[in-house]
Formats: structure tokens, sequence, C-alpha cells
């Protein structure tokens, strides 16, 4: 009898192990704790669906993408909203950082970007800076862009933060590097997390790439790809 209460309570402890392994690997991690920086993330933030897009400003594929959202901004606010989407950007000066022609414009353009979130500008500077580039270089010179808008110093990029408002103190975080652990530390974790870039984690859709010439319909695509991969 002594054994068979053994063998009995042997059962019920791994079942109960059992069970709460199971109730532990069905438990949906909070949006709250996957997100990098909510500061440039746009939608709900316990929302059901979470998309990710590794970006580098100096990326042309990526900037194609995220112009094609901007120009269809309301749609996208509205597709964002009636699907229940956390969308995060993690940006950094990956190319620099990892690339092999090590732009100085994606270093440059990241710390610009940073040096806007701490003013509470991040998304004024992000799509004022991805429509400026891409119809200043992408849209009409192609891959070629990718030379010229290496040439542009801090200047330039600190110019596009003072087109939406943003001061001395911004341009002085960009002159002084303020932002560079910051930028650093996002891209080291963006290398174990990507295969290059651009690179895109919607649910457990995942892919890279994209050309020049797609537009919305294209995003809208691989956004549903994503939704029907929960």
């Amino acid at each position: 009898m002594q054994k068979a209460a053994r063998i009995i309570g042997i059962i019920a402890i791994v079942v109960v192990i059992f069970t709460a392994m199971i109730i532990s690997f069905n438990q949906k991690v909070p949006n709250s704790e996957k997100i990098w920086d909510q500061d440039t993330t746009i939608g709900n933030i316990d929302a059901e669906n979470y998309f990710i897009i590794y970006s580098d400003f100096a990326c042309p594929y990526c900037v194609a993408f995220e112009n094609a959202i901007i120009e269809h901004e309301e749609e996208f606010q509205k597709y964002i909203e009636e699907n229940d989407i956390l969308l995060e950007i993690r940006l950094s000066d990956y190319l620099y950082e990892y690339g092999q022609s090590n732009p100085i414009s994606s270093r440059y353009s990241s710390e610009a970007a940073y040096c806007a979130k701490k003013e509470g500008k991040f998304w004024d500077y992000y799509n004022h800076t991805i429509t400026s580039i891409w119809n200043s270089f992408f849209k009409t010179l192609g891959k070629s862009a990718f030379t010229k808008l290496n040439q542009q110093d801090k200047n330039y990029w600190i110019k596009l933060g003072t087109e939406v408002g943003l001061g001395e103190k911004f341009a002085n975080c960009v002159k002084n590097n303020e932002t560079i652990d910051e930028i650093e530390k996002v891209a080291a974790k963006m290398v174990k997390n990507t295969s290059g870039l651009p690179y895109f984690k919607f649910n457990k859709y995942i892919f890279d790439g994209f050309n020049l010439s797609d537009g919305w319909e294209h995003v809208k695509m691989h956004f549903n790809s994503g939704l029907k991969s929960k």
C-alpha cells in the first residue's frame, strides 16, 4: 500500500508540474516586457498584434518601406487601430557598426533621431527625415543615393531637426555625440536579432528586404501576412 501511495504521489507531482509548464508556455508575454523603447512605438501598448521594424536611415530599402507608410498615414493609422497592432521601430546605426561600407550617414542620422527622442520629438524627426531623404535621394537616385547621402555632414541632420522645431539643445546633442552610447547598445542588440536590413518581425511572420519600387500595397501585404501568422 505504501508503495502504491508513493507511486500515486509521484504521478500527482508530475501532473502538477506538467500542467504548470503548459500554463506557463501558453501565457503570453506582455508587450510592455518585449518592447525596447516605448518612445519608438505606435499603437496600443496592450495590442493583440506586435510588429517590429529594424531600421537604419542609411538603408534605402528600409526608407522605401517606411516612406510608403508615411505617404498613407491616415490609412495606416486606421489599419493599426482596426487590427489592434503595436508597431515598434528599432532604429540604430546598424550599417555603420556592422555594415560592409560603414556609412557615416548611418551614425549621424541615428544620433540625431535619438537626440530628438530626448526632447519628445522622435516621431516628428523620424517621419520628416524619412520623407526628406526619400524625396531628395532614394526616390530619384536609387542605389547611387547611398553614396550621396553619405556625403552629408552633421549639419544636414541638424537642419532636418530645425525643420520640425528642434533648437539649440538638439543641435548641441548631435554635435557632442550625446546619444552614441544608446545607439551602439541598440545596434548590438539588433545584430543578435536580425540577419541584415531591412528586417521585419510581424507576430511570427519574419521577412527581410523590400524593393525601392514597391509601395503601400506591398506594405499591407506584409502586414496582412503578419496578422495571419499568430
